[in-house]
């Protein structure tokens, strides 16, 4: 570790580490919930625990780009962050508005109060409050580290990382706006999850993964750059206009049909030329980079990604499909497999590489997190399969034979059981990442004492 606030990164991942804990407990108990209904119907209803899981997702990983972007920024600029005080305040602001978010939606506190109570639209359900304080922690976060990169050095990595997350932040600002018009909230919506996730989102992911390879290969820093304005050209052209498959059934003009197609069509491009730019990058390499869970990270990402996100979105985007198909476990499983492997494997990748150099300890134990790579991931690609083969069984008993939602909920109860299964996997997984880089090793911890009593 070279400068001294890239320790703030540190606490950064300790609380979407956290979070990220909440999120995936939450998930299983959910998962559970669809096995058997009227589990914690009284204490915990669904939608409740379902806001938690989602919110706590999005939370996290925003978390995380934060902490990622204070640990690779001062690298790439050469110089410390502007100010380490501002970066604080920052987390301070976060923490306080995630715990108000919990306590409002556990307790259904100040219900349809227009400051204080939580608001219907998904993803989008924190109290106004908490929504000022995120663009206040944003405006703080974006102010710190454009200071740092404008008096240091530039480079591609720093300019596409803070233009991803610039737009991040003046995305959300359209989840104040809460038109009246169904149809006019949804289009406003989709503005801010889709152009996150398949916009924005993408740029600070290929900035990030761009910084791994770049440490972890060894490969000249003038082929990464190439292959990142590459890939962040193609995510541009496709994501934008590719909003229009969210705009097939929520009564906007019927040319977004044809748009959204052909667009989000193209969406799989940049993540396949993220998974080729991943190990074609390796492939090159010089470097026998002693941190192989970081890598096998890195690679886990750039391929879940690129089915998860490219391979299984495509399977319902056009809007001939799409027809039958949206709003079912369908979306369900392109949902959760392209999160996973675009921006959680993307956040514990960079956690793999910084954690142990912020913490003094490298090497460390990377058998346990490379073991939870494979428990996450094979959950995940399991989840993600059972969800497909629910919503095509759903698709037709529902769609196209017209049976009653219900009676078709019924028919997928395997279906269920065997997500719960993967669902138990993935958790198990989580626990040994947090363990594995948190947790020093005893020979660590012994080399560490004898290397005290020596100095007595």
């Amino acid at each position: 570790m070279k400068y001294q606030t890239q320790k703030i990164a540190l606490a950064y991942f300790a609380v979407a580490l956290a979070l990220f804990a909440v999120q995936v407990t939450m998930g299983l108990v959910l998962g559970y919930i669809y096995v058997a209904p009227n589990f914690l119907s009284e204490i915990l209803p669904f939608n409740i625990g379902r806001m938690l899981h989602s919110n706590s997702l999005v939370v996290w990983l925003i978390t995380g780009f934060f902490g990622a972007a204070y640990f690779l920024i001062p690298e790439e600029a050469e110089r410390e962050i502007h100010s380490t005080k501002l970066a604080y305040i920052q987390l301070a602001i976060l923490v306080l508005g995630t715990a108000g978010v919990v306590v409002t939606y556990l307790f259904n506190l100040f219900e349809g109060n227009f400051l204080l109570g939580k608001e219907g639209r998904e993803f989008l359900e924190q109290p106004k409050w908490v929504k000022a304080g995120i663009v206040v922690a944003a405006l703080i976060f974006l102010y710190n580290v454009t200071m740092t990169v404008l008096k240091g050095r530039k480079t591609a990595i720093t300019n596409i990382l803070l233009l991803g997350l610039w737009g991040l932040a003046l995305l959300f600002l359209f989840a104040f706006y809460n038109p009246s018009n169904l149809a006019l909230d949804k289009q406003y919506w989709w503005y801010v999850v889709h152009l996150w996730v398949e916009g924005v989102w993408e740029l600070i992911m290929a900035a990030i993964l761009a910084y791994l390879m770049l440490k972890l290969t060894g490969v000249d820093r003038e082929v990464v750059e190439k292959w990142l304005y590459v890939i962040v050209a193609a995510a541009l052209f496709s994501g934008i206009l590719g909003t229009g498959h969210h705009y097939y059934w929520i009564g906007t003009p019927a040319y977004w049909q044809w748009i959204g197609s052909i667009f989000s069509s193209l969406e799989v491009i940049p993540f396949f030329a993220m998974m080729s730019f991943a190990f074609v990058m390796v492939w090159k390499g010089r470097r026998d980079h002693p941190n192989k869970a970081a890598l096998l990270w890195s690679l886990g990402c750039a391929t879940l990604a690129f089915f998860g996100a490219g391979v299984w979105g495509f399977l319902h985007t056009l809007h001939g499909v799409n027809y039958y198909t949206h709003g079912t476990q369908i979306t369900a499983a392109h949902g959760h497999l392209a999160f996973f492997g675009a921006y959680v494997a993307l956040n514990l990748a960079i956690m793999s590489y910084a954690l142990p150099l912020l913490k003094g300890r490298d090497p460390y134990n990377q058998v346990l997190n490379m073991a939870s790579f494979w428990l996450m991931s094979g959950g995940m690609v399991f989840m993600t399969f059972t969800l497909t083969f629910a919503g095509t069984v759903q698709t037709h008993l529902q769609r196209v034979l017209g049976m009653n939602y219900m009676e078709v909920q019924d028919q997928l109860w395997i279906f269920y059981a065997m997500r719960l299964g993967s669902g138990v996997a993935v958790v198990l997984g989580a626990v040994l990442f947090i363990y594995a880089v948190l947790v020093p090793r005893r020979e660590i911890i012994a080399r560490g004492a004898a290397s005290m009593s020596a100095a007595e």
